[in-house]
C-alpha cells in the first residue's frame, strides 16, 4: 500500500429508512432515515507510469470479489464537455461493465477539469481506487469455524454480479465513497474539504447527480443524502435540477456539471437535529437472504396512487405523521412511543402494498416481526424503505440479553420455517461520510 502523503481513504454509510417508504419520492413529504455502521470505503494511490501502464489510466477494483476490476482510459472531450471515460478491454479476462463506477468517473473528472479554478486535465494522473465493503453488505452461506479469524472485508468467492445484497443501500454509499475519493485524491484542500459544510455540500450534489445517472433515473435521494449527512429527517431535491444535464462526453455537460453542482437552487431539506437515538437503544439488521425488485415495487405503488389518489393522499399523509412521531420517540428513547409509531407504520405500509399489489411487507416477514417484537427487549420493527425481502429493522434494548434472545429466536425460526434470517453485525449510527485517518494495516487489500 502507498504512503498517507499519497493516498486517501474515504468511507460512506449504509442506510435504513426506518419511516417514508414511497412517500419520500414526493417532495410534499418526508423520511426518517439512519446511517449505519456498515461502510464502503475507498481507497486511492497513484499509479507509477512504467512499461505498459497508460499515462491517462485509472484502475478501480473490488479485491472482495473474483475477477472484478475495471480498467479505464480518459480524454477531454471539447466545448467544455468535461472529460469522457472509456473501459479498456482487460484481454486476458471477460469484459464486465460497471455503470456506477463508469457514470462516477464520467461525472467527478469532469467536474473536476471544469472547476473555475482553472484545473485541466494535467491534474487527472493515474491512479487505482480499492473499494472494500464491510462485510453486512452482502448474504452469505459460508460459515467459519469460531477460532477463523473474522476478516473485516471478506472476499465473497465470486464475482459481483452473483452477489446477493442485503438491501442497505450499498450503490449509495458506493458512488458517493468513489466521489468523495477522488474529489479529495485530485483537488487540494482548498477547492474541496470534506470536514466543512461547504465540501460535504458539493459532495452531496455531485454524488446526487451521479448516482441518478446511473440508475437511470431521478429518485428520492434519500440513499445518498444519509450516505453524505449520515442520520436525518430528508425532503427530496426537485427533479427539475438534473432533468436537463446533457450526457458525458458531449459538448457543455463538464460546465453543466459545474453549475448544477455548485447551483444555489438545490432545495433539499435535511434536519440532523431531529435525529439520534437515546442511550440504552439500537437500531439492528435481520437478513432474510431475499432482495427486492424496488422499481417494480414503485411502479406498482405509482398506479395505485394515480387511480386512488384522494385515498392515497390520505394514507401518505398519516405516514407522513409518523416520521416526526418516530424520530422524536427515538431520540428520547419513549418506548411505548417507539413501539406505537413503528406499528403503525406497518400497518400503513402493509396496506398500501395489499392495495397496490406490491409487496411491501410480504406474509412471510410479518409472520416473522408479530414474533420477534414479542420477545422481551425488543422495542419495535419494521420492513424498511420500499419493503420487500431486504433486510428488517428492529429498534431493541442495548443488553446482551436482548441480543441473544433475537439470535436464539432467528436460528430457531430459521429451521423452522427453512428461511436464512440472521442478525447482522451492523448497528445504526449518526454520522455520515468521512476521509478516514491512515493506518496501512488496516487498509490492506486482500
Amino acid at each position: 500500500m502507498p504512503e498517507h502523503k499519497n493516498s486517501s481513504v474515504v468511507s460512506a454509510p449504509g442506510k435504513v429508512l426506518l419511516a417514508g417508504g414511497y412517500i419520500v419520492l414526493d417532495r410534499d413529504y418526508s423520511g426518517l432515515v439512519f446511517g449505519l455502521s456498515a461502510r464502503i470505503n475507498v481507497v486511492s494511490h497513484p499509479i507509477q507510469p512504467t512499461q505498459g501502464v497508460h499515462l491517462t489510466e485509472i484502475v478501480v477494483e473490488s479485491p472482495q470479489f473474483d475477477d472484478d476490476s475495471w480498467v479505464y482510459g480518459y480524454t477531454p472531450v471539447g466545448g467544455h464537455g468535461g472529460v469522457k471515460v472509456t473501459q479498456l478491454d482487460p484481454g486476458t479476462k471477460p469484459f464486465k461493465p460497471n455503470h456506477f463506477v463508469e457514470t462516477t468517473l464520467n461525472y467527478v473528472l469532469s467536474y473536476i477539469v471544469s472547476l473555475p479554478a482553472k484545473q485541466t486535465l494535467s491534474s487527472i494522473h493515474p491512479a487505482k481506487f480499492t473499494i472494500l465493503a464491510d462485510n453486512d453488505y452482502y448474504s452469505t452461506t459460508t460459515t467459519t469455524s469460531p477460532s477463523t479469524p473474522q476478516r473485516r472485508f471478506r472476499h465473497l468467492g465470486q464475482t459481483i454480479s452473483k452477489a446477493n445484497k442485503t438491501g442497505l443501500g450499498s450503490s449509495a454509499a458506493l458512488v458517493t465513497s468513489l466521489t468523495g475519493c477522488l474529489l479529495s485524491h485530485y483537488l487540494p484542500r482548498s477547492l474541496f474539504d470534506l470536514s466543512t459544510p461547504s465540501g460535504r455540500r458539493t459532495l452531496h450534489n455531485l454524488s446526487q447527480a451521479a448516482h441518478c445517472a446511473a440508475q437511470g433515473k431521478i429518485g428520492s435521494g434519500f440513499d445518498v443524502a444519509s450516505a453524505v449527512y449520515g442520520s436525518c429527517v430528508y425532503r427530496r431535491f426537485s427533479p427539475s435540477l438534473l432533468s436537463a444535464l446533457p450526457p458525458p462526453g458531449t459538448r457543455g455537460f463538464g460546465r453543466a456539471v459545474v453549475e448544477t453542482v455548485n447551483s444555489p437552487d438545490w432545495d433539499q431539506e435535511i434536519s440532523k437535529e431531529e435525529t439520534d437515538l437515546a442511550e440504552g437503544l439500537k437500531i439492528r439488521m435481520v437478513d432474510v437472504t431475499g432482495g427486492t425488485a424496488t422499481v417494480s415495487m414503485v411502479k406498482l405503488v405509482n398506479a395505485w396512487r394515480e387511480g386512488n389518489k384522494a385515498e392515497a393522499d390520505g394514507l401518505f399523509t398519516e405516514l407522513e405523521g409518523e416520521v416526526k412521531v418516530l424520530a422524536g420517540a427515538l431520540k428520547v428513547g419513549d418506548e411505548q412511543a417507539i413501539k406505537w409509531a413503528m406499528g403503525k407504520v406497518r400497518r400503513l405500509m402493509k396496506r398500501m402494498g395489499v392495495e397496490s399489489g406490491a409487496e411491501i411487507e410480504p406474509d412471510s416477514q410479518t409472520k416473522m416481526l408479530d414474533e420477534l417484537e414479542g420477545l422481551e427487549g425488543v422495542v419495535g420493527s419494521v420492513v424498511p424503505g420500499a419493503g420487500g425481502y431486504d433486510a428488517a429493522a428492529l429498534v431493541i434494548r442495548d443488553d446482551e440479553g436482548t441480543v441473544g434472545r433475537v439470535e436464539r429466536f432467528l436460528g430457531e425460526y430459521s429451521h423452522r420455517e427453512g428461511v436464512k434470517a440472521r442478525l447482522l453485525d451492523v448497528l445504526g449510527e449518526v454520522e455520515g461520510a468521512r476521509l478516514e485517518s491512515w493506518d496501512g494495516g488496516r487498509w490492506q487489500e486482500l
